[in-house]
C-alpha cells in the first residue's frame, strides 16, 4: 500500500468519534496499521467496521492505568511496536469560577493531563527510533473560552509537559509535538458548548469552524516523515482564531 505513513504502525487514543475519528481514518487511508482506543465499545466497534482490516479496537479509558496496559498488550503481541502515538483522549467539563466542582477537577485533569503522561509514558517501551508522538492540545491555552478555564488549564499543562519531553528527544529517539484544534464540529464539543457549535463560527477569522479531516490532515503531517526536524512545537489548526 502507498502512503505516507505505509508500513507505519499508529495508535490514536480517543478514537470512538470526531477528530481521534478522523485521525485513524486518515492514518489507514495512508497506509498506517491503527490501533483504536475508546471508551465506549459500541461506537469503537463502528469505527473499525469503517475503517476496515487495517484497524484494530482496544475498549481502553486513559484515565485507568489498567486499561492502558492491556492497549499495549494488544499493541506488542499484534504488531511489536509504534511508529506514531496520538494522545488525543480529553475531557472537557463546562464549569465557571464560584461553580467548579472537585468532580469536574478530578474528571478533567484525570483524563487531559494524567491520561495523556500514561499514554506517553506506557508506550516508551514499544516506540520505534525516530517515533512520532502527537499530543493533542487546544486553542484555550491561549483563548480561553467561557466556562472551559479548567479544561484550559489541563491544556496548558499538556503543552508545557510536551515542551520538557521535547527535550528528551535525542536521548529517547522520537519527537513529539502539540496540535491544537480551534472550535471543530465534534461530538465533543456539541457537549462542551451545546448544540449551536456555529455560533463559534464568529470567534474564527477564516468565519467558519473546523472540520475534523482538516485536523486529521495537520496530525497526518506530524505523523509522517515530511515533518522529521519538527519538535516540541504546538500547531494550531484554528483558522486564525488564537492568532491574531
Amino acid at each position: 500500500m502507498t502512503g505516507v505513513l505505509a508500513g507505519k504502525v499508529a495508535v490514536v487514543t480517543g478514537a470512538n468519534s470526531g477528530i481521534g475519528l478522523a485521525i485513524a481514518k486518515r492514518f489507514a487511508a495512508e497506509g498506517a496499521r491503527v490501533f483504536l482506543a475508546g471508551r465506549r465499545q459500541e461506537p469503537l466497534d463502528a469505527a473499525v467496521a469503517e475503517i476496515g482490516p487495517a484497524a484494530t479496537g482496544v475498549r481502553a479509558d486513559v484515565s485507568v492505568q489498567t486499561d492502558l496496559d492491556d492497549l499495549y498488550s494488544v499493541v506488542r503481541e499484534e504488531a511489536g511496536r509504534i511508529d506514531v502515538l496520538v494522545a488525543n483522549a480529553g475531557s472537557a467539563v463546562p464549569e465557571r469560577l464560584g461553580e467548579i466542582t472537585e468532580e469536574a477537577i478530578d474528571a478533567t485533569f484525570g483524563t487531559n493531563v494524567k491520561g495523556t503522561i500514561f499514554t506517553v509514558q506506557k508506550a516508551l517501551p514499544l516506540l520505534s527510533d525516530g517515533a512520532s508522538i502527537v499530543v493533542t492540545g487546544s486553542t484555550s491555552t491561549l483563548r480561553p473560552g467561557p466556562n472551559l478555564e479548567v479544561y484550559g488549564a489541563s491544556k496548558a499543562a499538556v503543552r508545557n509537559l510536551v515542551r520538557s519531553w521535547a527535550l528528551s528527544a535525542r536521548e529517547r529517539k522520537f519527537r513529539v509535538n502539540v496540535l491544537s484544534p480551534g472550535p471543530t464540529e465534534t461530538p465533543g464539543l456539541a457537549g462542551a458548548v451545546g448544540p449551536d457549535l456555529h455560533q463559534l463560527s464568529s470567534q474564527v477569522p477564516l468565519g467558519r469552524i473546523g472540520r475534523p479531516d482538516e485536523i486529521a490532515a495537520a496530525a497526518t503531517f506530524l505523523a509522517s516523515d515530511a515533518s522529521s526536524f519538527v519538535n516540541g512545537a504546538d500547531w494550531f489548526v484554528d483558522g486564525g482564531q488564537a492568532q491574531v
